[in-house]
């Protein structure tokens, strides 16, 4: 795969350090992309930075995958340019209102829609129990470990 990267200077420069191709613009990063993956936080800064106009010149033939956060695209818009047929797919785990209990997205058959789950793995239970079991050990033998309001324990 041809791996494209566009984003600030600082992921920009990493990229590059990294061997990966960079593109000069937003806008050349949807046009030229067969699978656009967003991985974007979500800020006041980034909330609804993919566009309808962005949407519209991708391929009719391109995949955009959203697993970050909904608001990261104009609200409405994803669902419309489907319909356009631009970009002609979509992956999406984040919706614009969750729970989720019906959205028209579940309803296209260019889409695949899941919950957003990315977190549910092995690994990352068994860090979350070792965490917790730490902290109940920590506090039983009355050395409390990542306590929020360390006052409260004078």
């Amino acid at each position: 795969m041809n791996v494209l990267v566009w984003g600030r200077e600082g992921s920009l420069s990493r990229a590059k350090e990294d061997g990966y191709q960079t593109v000069s613009s937003q806008q050349e990063l949807f046009e030229r992309s067969d699978v656009l993956s967003l991985h974007v936080k979500l800020t006041p800064e980034t909330r609804g930075i993919v566009t309808a106009d962005n949407l519209a010149h991708m391929k009719p033939s391109s995949l955009l995958v959203n697993t970050s956060r909904a608001g990261l695209i104009e609200e409405g818009v994803l669902v419309a340019a489907l319909q356009a047929g631009r970009p002609g797919f979509a992956a999406v785990d984040v919706y614009e209102t969750e729970p989720l209990t019906d959205h028209p997205l579940l309803h296209m058959d260019n889409v695949i829609c899941t919950a957003h789950l990315g977190y549910v793995e092995k690994d990352s239970y068994e860090s979350f129990f070792d965490t917790a079991f730490n902290q109940i050990a920590a506090f039983e033998d009355g050395k409390p470990i990542n306590v929020l309001n360390p006052e409260v324990l004078k």
